[in-house]
Protein backbone atom coordinates (compact mmCIF):
# COMPACT_ATOMS: atom_id res chain seq x y z
CA UNK A 1 0.00 0.00 0.00
CA UNK A 2 1.41 3.42 -0.75
CA UNK A 3 1.42 6.00 1.64
CA UNK A 4 -0.25 9.14 2.09
CA UNK A 5 1.32 12.43 2.39
CA UNK A 6 -1.00 15.59 4.29
CA UNK A 7 -0.09 18.42 4.09
CA UNK A 8 -0.92 20.95 6.28
CA UNK A 9 -2.34 24.25 4.48
CA UNK A 10 -5.06 25.92 7.22
CA UNK A 11 -2.36 28.31 8.57
CA UNK A 12 -3.24 31.84 8.92
CA UNK A 13 0.22 33.48 7.51
CA UNK A 14 -0.08 36.33 10.29
CA UNK A 15 3.65 37.60 9.49
CA UNK A 16 3.56 36.97 5.56
CA UNK A 17 0.80 38.92 5.47
CA UNK A 18 -1.24 36.74 3.27
CA UNK A 19 -2.43 33.29 2.38
CA UNK A 20 1.62 31.59 1.35
CA UNK A 21 0.12 28.43 0.48
CA UNK A 22 -1.18 29.94 -2.82
CA UNK A 23 1.02 32.07 -3.83
CA UNK A 24 3.38 31.16 -6.72
CA UNK A 25 7.21 30.63 -6.42
CA UNK A 26 7.96 28.47 -9.29
CA UNK A 27 8.54 30.53 -13.29
CA UNK A 28 5.05 28.51 -14.66
CA UNK A 29 3.09 29.71 -11.05
CA UNK A 30 4.26 26.86 -9.14
CA UNK A 31 3.29 26.99 -5.53
CA UNK A 32 5.79 25.35 -2.71
CA UNK A 33 3.15 22.90 -2.39
CA UNK A 34 3.40 21.30 -6.20
CA UNK A 35 7.09 20.77 -5.37
CA UNK A 36 6.15 18.97 -2.53
CA UNK A 37 3.40 17.03 -4.35
CA UNK A 38 5.98 16.29 -7.14
CA UNK A 39 8.61 15.37 -5.36
CA UNK A 40 5.97 12.93 -3.28
CA UNK A 41 4.56 11.58 -6.27
CA UNK A 42 8.41 10.65 -7.65
CA UNK A 43 9.17 8.78 -4.24
CA UNK A 44 5.81 6.44 -4.40
CA UNK A 45 3.19 8.26 -2.40
CA UNK A 46 -0.21 7.28 -3.58
CA UNK A 47 -2.50 10.14 -2.18
CA UNK A 48 -2.75 13.82 -1.01
CA UNK A 49 -4.55 14.97 1.55
CA UNK A 50 -4.83 18.77 1.70
CA UNK A 51 -6.06 20.13 5.38
CA UNK A 52 -7.26 23.46 4.88
CA UNK A 53 -9.68 26.33 5.57
CA UNK A 54 -13.38 27.19 4.64
CA UNK A 55 -12.75 30.73 3.58
CA UNK A 56 -10.28 29.72 1.06
CA UNK A 57 -11.68 26.16 0.09
CA UNK A 58 -12.97 26.63 -3.34
CA UNK A 59 -10.42 28.78 -4.72
CA UNK A 60 -7.77 26.15 -2.79
CA UNK A 61 -9.90 23.40 -5.01
CA UNK A 62 -9.97 25.47 -8.27
CA UNK A 63 -5.95 25.98 -7.93
CA UNK A 64 -4.70 22.44 -7.68
CA UNK A 65 -7.36 20.04 -8.81
CA UNK A 66 -6.59 21.02 -12.49
CA UNK A 67 -3.19 20.23 -12.05
CA UNK A 68 -3.42 17.29 -10.06
CA UNK A 69 -6.17 15.51 -11.94
CA UNK A 70 -5.27 12.18 -13.06
CA UNK A 71 -1.93 12.31 -11.12
CA UNK A 72 -2.79 11.41 -7.90
CA UNK A 73 -5.37 10.75 -5.41
CA UNK A 74 -6.58 14.30 -3.37
CA UNK A 75 -8.66 14.69 -0.51
CA UNK A 76 -9.74 18.01 0.95
CA UNK A 77 -10.31 18.32 4.99
CA UNK A 78 -11.52 21.53 6.64
CA UNK A 79 -9.74 22.13 9.91
CA UNK A 80 -12.79 23.19 11.55
CA UNK A 81 -12.65 24.18 15.50
CA UNK A 82 -15.24 22.39 16.81
CA UNK A 83 -14.22 19.19 14.92
CA UNK A 84 -13.36 16.11 17.24
CA UNK A 85 -14.16 18.29 20.62
CA UNK A 86 -16.52 15.26 22.45
CA UNK A 87 -18.64 17.42 25.37
CA UNK A 88 -16.56 20.23 24.74
CA UNK A 89 -17.50 23.31 23.16
CA UNK A 90 -15.58 26.22 21.28
CA UNK A 91 -15.16 29.09 23.58
CA UNK A 92 -16.40 32.61 22.42
CA UNK A 93 -12.72 33.65 23.36
CA UNK A 94 -11.27 31.38 20.66
CA UNK A 95 -10.51 32.91 17.16
CA UNK A 96 -7.57 30.67 15.76
CA UNK A 97 -7.26 27.12 15.08
CA UNK A 98 -6.12 24.53 17.80
CA UNK A 99 -3.18 24.03 16.49
CA UNK A 100 -1.27 21.20 13.93
CA UNK A 101 -1.94 18.56 16.14
CA UNK A 102 -5.84 19.22 15.92
CA UNK A 103 -5.27 19.95 12.23
CA UNK A 104 -3.64 15.69 11.40
CA UNK A 105 -6.55 14.52 13.74
CA UNK A 106 -9.23 16.10 11.59
CA UNK A 107 -7.84 14.21 8.66
CA UNK A 108 -9.17 10.95 10.77
CA UNK A 109 -11.86 9.57 8.04
CA UNK A 110 -9.79 10.09 4.92
CA UNK A 111 -6.66 8.15 6.28
CA UNK A 112 -6.57 4.31 6.90
CA UNK A 113 -2.48 4.14 5.53
CA UNK A 114 0.62 4.73 6.74
CA UNK A 115 1.13 8.48 6.16
CA UNK A 116 3.35 11.77 6.26
CA UNK A 117 2.39 15.22 7.48
CA UNK A 118 3.90 18.50 6.20
CA UNK A 119 2.97 22.01 6.15
CA UNK A 120 2.45 24.21 3.00
CA UNK A 121 4.89 26.75 3.01
CA UNK A 122 7.76 24.79 3.58
CA UNK A 123 10.25 23.15 0.90
CA UNK A 124 11.86 19.94 2.08
CA UNK A 125 13.52 18.55 -0.73
CA UNK A 126 13.28 15.44 -2.63
CA UNK A 127 15.79 13.21 0.07
CA UNK A 128 13.38 14.16 2.56
CA UNK A 129 10.15 12.29 0.61
CA UNK A 130 12.49 9.66 -0.58
CA UNK A 131 13.46 8.24 2.95
CA UNK A 132 9.86 9.22 4.38
CA UNK A 133 8.40 6.60 1.65
CA UNK A 134 10.59 4.36 2.29
CA UNK A 135 10.77 4.23 6.28
CA UNK A 136 6.40 3.90 5.69
CA UNK A 137 6.44 1.52 3.29
CA UNK A 138 9.07 -0.82 5.54
CA UNK A 139 9.37 0.35 9.12
CA UNK A 140 6.30 1.61 10.34
CA UNK A 141 4.30 0.57 13.04
CA UNK A 142 1.58 1.23 15.57
CA UNK A 143 5.12 1.21 18.55
CA UNK A 144 7.74 2.78 15.24
CA UNK A 145 6.97 6.53 13.91
CA UNK A 146 9.64 8.82 12.56
CA UNK A 147 10.50 12.04 12.13
CA UNK A 148 13.24 13.75 9.18
CA UNK A 149 15.72 15.68 10.91
CA UNK A 150 17.64 18.75 9.34
CA UNK A 151 20.74 20.68 10.13
CA UNK A 152 19.72 23.74 12.10
CA UNK A 153 21.99 25.81 9.92
CA UNK A 154 20.03 24.20 6.52
CA UNK A 155 17.11 25.93 8.14
CA UNK A 156 17.62 29.98 8.74
CA UNK A 157 15.92 33.10 7.26
CA UNK A 158 17.98 35.87 6.33
CA UNK A 159 15.56 37.89 7.38
CA UNK A 160 13.91 37.40 10.61
CA UNK A 161 14.31 34.95 13.58
CA UNK A 162 12.96 31.39 13.60
CA UNK A 163 11.69 29.36 15.86
CA UNK A 164 13.25 25.21 15.76
CA UNK A 165 12.25 22.32 17.61
CA UNK A 166 15.69 21.15 18.69
CA UNK A 167 16.12 17.36 18.96
CA UNK A 168 18.02 15.05 21.26
CA UNK A 169 18.48 11.92 19.23
CA UNK A 170 19.88 8.59 21.56
CA UNK A 171 22.66 6.58 19.69
CA UNK A 172 19.98 3.93 17.87
CA UNK A 173 18.84 7.71 16.11
CA UNK A 174 15.58 7.72 18.32
CA UNK A 175 13.89 10.66 19.32
CA UNK A 176 14.52 11.64 23.24
CA UNK A 177 12.90 14.73 22.84
CA UNK A 178 12.42 18.00 20.59
CA UNK A 179 12.70 20.97 22.83
CA UNK A 180 11.18 24.52 21.12
CA UNK A 181 13.96 27.01 20.55
CA UNK A 182 12.56 30.17 19.71
CA UNK A 183 14.46 33.28 17.80
CA UNK A 184 17.37 31.55 16.47
CA UNK A 185 19.12 33.52 14.14
CA UNK A 186 23.34 33.40 12.52
CA UNK A 187 25.51 35.66 13.57
CA UNK A 188 29.27 36.11 11.84
CA UNK A 189 30.06 32.44 11.92
CA UNK A 190 27.86 31.11 14.50
CA UNK A 191 24.24 30.40 15.34
CA UNK A 192 22.29 31.64 18.67
CA UNK A 193 18.71 31.73 20.27
CA UNK A 194 17.54 33.88 23.05
CA UNK A 195 16.36 32.60 25.94
CA UNK A 196 14.81 34.90 28.55
CA UNK A 197 16.61 38.01 27.48
CA UNK A 198 20.16 35.56 27.09
CA UNK A 199 21.85 35.13 23.85
CA UNK A 200 23.11 31.10 24.02
CA UNK A 201 24.96 29.42 21.22
CA UNK A 202 23.70 26.54 19.70
CA UNK A 203 25.86 24.33 17.27
CA UNK A 204 24.82 24.66 13.22
CA UNK A 205 24.87 20.78 12.81
CA UNK A 206 21.87 20.31 15.53
CA UNK A 207 19.17 18.03 14.22
CA UNK A 208 15.75 20.23 14.30
CA UNK A 209 12.42 19.03 13.46
CA UNK A 210 10.24 20.88 10.35
CA UNK A 211 7.28 19.29 10.75
CA UNK A 212 7.74 16.48 8.35
CA UNK A 213 6.79 13.19 10.60
CA UNK A 214 6.16 9.72 10.11
CA UNK A 215 2.95 7.98 11.25
CA UNK A 216 1.39 4.73 11.66
CA UNK A 217 -2.61 4.89 11.16
CA UNK A 218 -3.44 3.93 14.96
CA UNK A 219 -2.12 7.44 15.94
CA UNK A 220 -5.63 9.44 15.47
CA UNK A 221 -6.72 7.52 18.49
CA UNK A 222 -3.87 8.53 20.19
CA UNK A 223 -4.46 12.11 19.47
CA UNK A 224 -7.89 12.10 19.98
CA UNK A 225 -7.00 10.97 23.76
CA UNK A 226 -4.18 13.57 23.90
CA UNK A 227 -6.62 16.30 22.28
CA UNK A 228 -9.57 15.75 24.67
CA UNK A 229 -7.04 15.58 28.00
CA UNK A 230 -5.71 19.04 26.09
CA UNK A 231 -8.82 20.73 26.17
CA UNK A 232 -9.64 19.39 29.92
CA UNK A 233 -6.34 21.84 31.11
CA UNK A 234 -6.09 24.61 27.96
CA UNK A 235 -9.72 25.17 26.89
CA UNK A 236 -10.24 28.36 28.26
CA UNK A 237 -6.60 29.85 27.26
CA UNK A 238 -7.23 31.45 23.81
CA UNK A 239 -3.45 31.24 23.19
CA UNK A 240 -3.23 27.77 23.96
CA UNK A 241 -2.26 25.60 21.32
CA UNK A 242 -2.44 21.62 20.48
CA UNK A 243 1.23 21.05 18.49
CA UNK A 244 2.51 17.93 16.91
CA UNK A 245 5.79 17.81 18.96
CA UNK A 246 3.25 17.02 21.98
CA UNK A 247 2.03 13.88 20.23
CA UNK A 248 5.37 12.93 19.72
CA UNK A 249 6.95 13.63 23.25
CA UNK A 250 3.85 11.68 24.75
CA UNK A 251 4.27 9.06 22.27
CA UNK A 252 7.92 7.98 23.11
CA UNK A 253 7.27 7.96 26.59
CA UNK A 254 4.97 5.42 26.24
CA UNK A 255 6.52 1.89 27.50
CA UNK A 256 7.95 0.17 24.01
CA UNK A 257 7.48 3.36 21.57
CA UNK A 258 10.33 5.07 19.43
CA UNK A 259 10.14 7.58 16.70
CA UNK A 260 13.18 7.31 14.31
CA UNK A 261 15.36 10.57 13.72
CA UNK A 262 15.79 9.97 9.83
CA UNK A 263 18.63 12.99 8.90
CA UNK A 264 18.80 14.38 5.53
CA UNK A 265 21.05 16.83 4.16
CA UNK A 266 18.53 18.72 2.31
CA UNK A 267 18.73 22.57 1.87
CA UNK A 268 15.39 23.83 3.61
CA UNK A 269 13.25 26.96 2.46
CA UNK A 270 10.12 28.23 3.43
CA UNK A 271 8.58 31.79 3.66
CA UNK A 272 8.08 33.09 7.58
CA UNK A 273 8.17 36.53 6.14
CA UNK A 274 7.64 38.62 3.09
CA UNK A 275 11.00 39.10 2.37
CA UNK A 276 11.60 35.58 1.89
CA UNK A 277 9.31 35.15 -1.26
CA UNK A 278 12.19 36.65 -3.65
CA UNK A 279 14.64 34.71 -2.61
CA UNK A 280 12.25 31.19 -2.32
CA UNK A 281 12.17 32.37 -6.00
CA UNK A 282 15.16 32.69 -6.69
CA UNK A 283 16.25 29.14 -4.84
CA UNK A 284 13.76 27.31 -6.97
CA UNK A 285 15.00 29.22 -10.09
CA UNK A 286 18.50 27.36 -8.82
CA UNK A 287 17.13 24.25 -8.81
CA UNK A 288 15.36 24.13 -12.47
CA UNK A 289 18.80 25.63 -13.77
CA UNK A 290 20.75 22.56 -12.14
CA UNK A 291 18.11 20.27 -13.57
CA UNK A 292 16.36 19.26 -10.16
CA UNK A 293 12.82 20.44 -11.74
CA UNK A 294 12.05 21.19 -15.09
CA UNK A 295 10.68 24.65 -16.12
CA UNK A 296 7.09 23.46 -15.58
CA UNK A 297 6.54 20.94 -13.32
CA UNK A 298 2.68 19.54 -14.53
CA UNK A 299 2.26 19.73 -18.36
Amino acid sequence: MKPTLLILAAGMGSRYGGIKQMDSFGPSGETIIDYSIFDAINSGFGKIVFIIRADFEQAFKDLFEPKLAGKIATEYVLQDMQSHMGDFSTPDTRSKPWGTAHAVLCAKDVIHEPFAVINADDFYGRDAFEKAAQFLKNEVSPATYCIIGYNLAKTLSKNGTVSRGVCQVDGNSNLVSIIERTKIFPEGDQIFYEEKSEKLPIPANTPVSMNFWGFHPTVFEFIQKLFIEFLQENRNDPKAEFFIPIIGDKFIKDSGNAIKVIPTEAQWFGVTYKEDAEEVREDFNQLIEAGVYPPRLWS
